[in-house]
């Protein structure tokens, strides 16, 4: 399966359209149409229904193998780059929304202070795209943030080779209105919440409260922004529950209980693929502490 078949038919797919692929992909709709019927002849099976253009159940397992093939494809050419590559001063951090705490933004103004010609680009962005974007090259350093045990990895997309070092680890918080009948508890834990309404928000997918406590915590309001501040105002409107690192409610409106059972906390890693001697590797070293 030629990788540049499986770009063409990943194109087509996300589209629904042959018309939109071939123009993203800088081809003719014809040359589309024959490297998606290059794709099927070498399997022996159809993998997109023209009308409407969506995969076939075969198209549909093809696509679960492609993505991940065609990432690892673009991070080894990365690596293999990145390994000649002269260091440079101007480095681009991908970082989730959550991970630039008090803790990495004051590592961060050291190692810019020991480096005057130091030029970070912070650029905010979801868990996997940061995993990604340092994957393929398209930025020297990532931070990614979620929940875990103490001392336990996040579980990240796998990209292939990259080092991922935590770099902080803090108390978790149930972030509740200021009038919320549990805000004056001392702690709280997840199973005593299940039939609480929670907020479904990326900072804190319910998802993984699930797979941790069982079945509960009903959407309150569905959030799909990555805005702190949106969240805290939706906290404290009562619109639903949430997990929150410490740190983000310094000083908010809601009210912030700790979270005592089960025990997490919300960890910081910072990811990177090889690095050479230079700058990148020096903030890399400040970022880790």
């Amino acid at each position: 399966m030629d990788p540049h078949l499986l770009t063409t038919f990943v194109t087509v797919a996300r589209h629904g359209s042959f018309s939109a692929a071939a123009a993203e992909l800088g081809y003719t709709q014809s040359a589309v149409s024959q490297q998606i019927a290059a794709l099927e002849a070498d399997l022996g099976l159809p993998l997109l229904l023209r009308r409407p253009v969506e995969p076939t159940e075969a198209g549909r397992r093809l696509l679960e193998h492609a993505g991940p093939l065609l990432l690892r494809l673009r991070a080894a050419r990365a690596d293999v780059l990145r390994a000649a590559a002269r260091p440079g001063h101007r480095l681009r951090l991908a970082a989730t929304p959550l991970a630039v705490n008090p803790v990495v933004a004051a590592r961060l103004a050291r190692a810019r202070a020991e480096n005057p010609r130091l030029e970070v680009s912070l650029h905010t962005v979801g868990r996997d795209q940061a995993v990604a974007m340092v994957a393929e090259g398209r930025a020297d350093l990532g931070l990614a943030d979620g929940l875990a045990a103490p001392s336990d990895p996040l579980r990240l997309l796998d990209a292939g080779p990259m080092t991922a070092v935590g770099v902080s680890e803090e108390e978790l918080v149930v972030a509740l209105p200021a009038g919320h009948p549990l805000a004056g508890r001392a702690a709280l834990g997840l199973a005593d919440l299940v039939d609480a309404r929670w907020l479904q928000t990326p900072l804190c997918p319910l998802a993984r409260l699930r797979d941790l406590v069982g079945d509960g915590f009903p959407v309150g309001l569905d959030y799909q922004g990555d805005n702190v501040h949106t969240v805290l105002n939706l906290v404290a409107a009562d619109h639903g529950l949430t997990l929150l690192p410490a740190s983000a409610l310094s000083g908010a409106v809601p009210a912030g209980v700790p979270l005592a059972a089960p025990r997490l906390v919300h960890r910081v890693e910072l990811l990177h693929g090889a690095l050479p001697p230079g700058p990148a590797a020096d903030l890399a070293a400040a970022l880790s502490g």
